[in-house]
C-alpha cells in the first residue's frame, strides 16, 4: 500500500514495525464518519460499538483518553473538570446522560433539567478555547450521550430500593450522609460510573469536589474493582457570593436563590473553627448549628408571602476516607464537612415572582469543605 520511495528503506522495516508505523495514516484515511457538534470536530456517539471503534484507534495511536461523566445542564463547574482533562489528556470524553438509577422514586428524574442545545453550545465554546490556550495536551474530542436502553440492556431496573438488576453497591460508605438520605442514589451512580469506565476505558476521570461522598464512593470502586483508571478531583466551583454551583440551582428562584447560601456560610463557620485551633466535634460544629438555626428563626418570624422554608438534612464532621463521623479530628489526616439543606417550594408566591425552573419544586443542595492535614 505504501511505496518505499515514500519512506527510504521502509522494506527493511519489519512488517509489524511498518504497521505501526503508518497506524494514525491509516486511522485517519479510514476513519468512521459520524455526527459533530456543529463547528467543532467533537464526535457525538450514542451507540457502544462505535464509541469502542473510536476509542481502539486512540489507543493504537498511543493517546491517552479522560473521561467527564456529567448529566448534562452543564454549568461552569463541568467545564473547569473539562479543562483539567484536556491538560492531561490527548482526548476528552464528555458523557451526557440523565442516569434513572440515582433518583429515588420521589425524586426529580423527570424535571432534572435537559438542555442539550445549551451543552453542545459551551462545549463548542470550550473547545474553541481551549484549541487558542497552546497550553494543553489535548482537546475536547467526544460527546457519549447513549439511551438508557444502551446502558440498561435488559432493561432499566426500578427506582425502589428493593428493585431487582445488576447493580453496583459500595457498602458501607455508600450507606451514609448522602446513602443514608438517598438510599439508592450510591447504587445507582456506582452502576453507571462501571458502566462507563467499561465502555471509554479512560486513563483518568474527573469528578468535582463538591460531590465529595461521591469521589469517595467511586476511588473505592476503582481501587475494589481493580480498574485501570485514576480518579482525578477538581475544586468546587462556586457563585460570588459562595454557593456551589450545581445543576439544581436553576430550580432555586429568586427568593430561595437568596437564603441558599446558608449552607455554604454555615460550613465556612466551621472551617474557621478548625483553622482556629478547635479539633472537637463540639467545637467545629457548634457555631454552624448556631447559625443555620438562627436563620431558620429569621425566616419563621417572616410572613408566608416573604419567608422561605427549609430544612436540615445533616451537617456532618466525617473521616475523609470513610465519611464515618467524627469525634475528634486527626490532624495528620484532616477530615470533611458537609451538609445537605432541603429547600421547600414556596408556599404563597408572590405576583409574577420568578419561582425557578418547573415552578420551583423542592430542592436539595449539598455542599462541602476540606479540614486539611495540619503539617507538623
Amino acid at each position: 500500500m505504501f511505496s518505499s520511495k515514500i519512506v527510504p528503506g521502509l522494506a527493511s522495516y519489519p512488517k509489524l514495525l511498518r504497521t505501526r508505523l503508518f497506524s494514525t495514516s491509516s486511522a485517519l484515511c479510514h476513519r468512521a464518519t459520524g455526527p459533530t457538534i456543529p463547528g467543532t470536530s467533537i464526535r457525538i456517539f450514542r451507540e457502544i460499538a462505535a464509541l469502542r471503534q473510536w476509542r481502539r484507534k486512540q489507543r493504537m495511536d498511543y493517546r491517552t483518553v479522560g473521561l467527564v461523566p456529567t448529566m448534562g445542564a452543564l454549568h461552569d463547574g463541568h467545564l473547569s473538570l473539562i479543562r483539567m482533562a484536556a491538560a492531561e489528556n490527548h482526548a476528552v470524553v464528555v458523557t451526557i446522560y440523565v442516569n434513572p438509577t440515582q433518583f429515588g422514586v420521589h425524586e426529580d428524574l423527570d424535571s432534572y433539567p435537559k438542555t442539550w442545545e445549551t451543552d453542545c453550545r459551551m462545549l463548542k465554546d470550550l473547545d474553541h478555547e481551549i484549541a487558542a490556550d497552546g497550553g494543553n495536551l489535548g482537546k475536547i474530542a467526544a460527546v457519549f450521550a447513549p439511551t438508557t436502553d444502551t446502558m440498561y440492556p435488559s432493561g432499566r431496573p426500578g427506582q425502589e430500593v428493593d428493585a431487582k438488576g445488576s447493580f453496583v453497591t459500595i457498602t458501607p460508605v455508600g450507606e451514609r450522609l448522602e446513602g443514608a438520605s438517598r438510599p439508592t442514589f450510591f447504587r445507582g451512580v456506582a452502576t453507571v460510573c462501571m458502566k462507563l469506565f467499561n465502555i471509554v476505558m479512560p486513563e483518568k476521570v474527573y469528578f468535582g469536589q463538591k460531590d465529595v461522598q461521591q469521589t469517595v464512593v467511586i476511588k473505592k470502586l476503582v481501587k475494589d474493582f481493580c480498574m485501570d483508571t485514576k480518579v482525578e478531583v477538581g475544586p468546587t466551583q462556586r457563585e460570588a457570593d459562595g454557593l456551589a454551583m450545581s445543576s439544581r440551582n436553576v430550580y432555586l428562584g429568586s427568593r430561595r436563590r437568596k437564603v441558599a447560601t446558608i449552607l455554604s456560610k454555615a460550613l465556612k463557620v466551621a472551617e474557621a473553627a478548625y483553622l482556629g485551633g478547635c479539633r472537637s466535634r463540639a467545637d467545629i460544629l457548634g457555631p454552624p448549628n448556631e447559625l443555620v438555626q438562627l436563620a431558620l428563626l429569621e425566616q419563621q418570624r417572616l410572613k408566608p408571602e416573604e419567608r422561605v422554608k427549609f430544612e436540615v438534612d445533616y451537617i456532618s464532621f466525617a473521616d475523609p476516607d470513610t465519611m464515618e463521623e467524627l469525634d475528634t479530628v486527626d490532624e495528620q489526616r484532616g477530615a470533611i464537612l458537609s451538609g445537605a439543606i432541603k429547600f421547600l417550594a414556596i408556599e404563597e408566591p408572590q405576583e409574577d415572582e420568578d419561582l425557578g425552573l418547573s415552578s420551583g419544586p423542592p430542592v436539595r443542595l449539598i455542599d462541602n469543605i476540606i479540614l486539611k492535614p495540619v503539617m507538623a
